[in-house]
């Protein structure tokens, strides 16, 4: 039985978006590796982007600095 669990930015993502990624890693995992669909799970979780981090810092605070360099 397949689990994916898929971590992404919380950050307008429409309830369609998550639809195909869930459709198209299940049939991909059917196609490649001849797993039921009917057997494979599929999870995304949205996090905060206050909560999720690299390069020492938020990617909140990493994003602001990237439009603050550009101006």
């Amino acid at each position: 039985m397949p689990f994916v669990s898929i971590r992404i930015t919380r950050e307008g993502n429409t309830v369609e978006q998550k639809t195909q990624v869930i459709r198209e890693v299940t049939e991909t995992l059917q196609r490649v590796l001849g797993k039921s669909p009917h057997l494979t799970h599929i999870v995304i979780e949205e996090v905060d982007t206050d909560n999720w981090g690299y390069a020492g810092q938020t990617t909140t605070e990493f994003r602001r600095q990237a439009v603050e360099h550009k101006a």
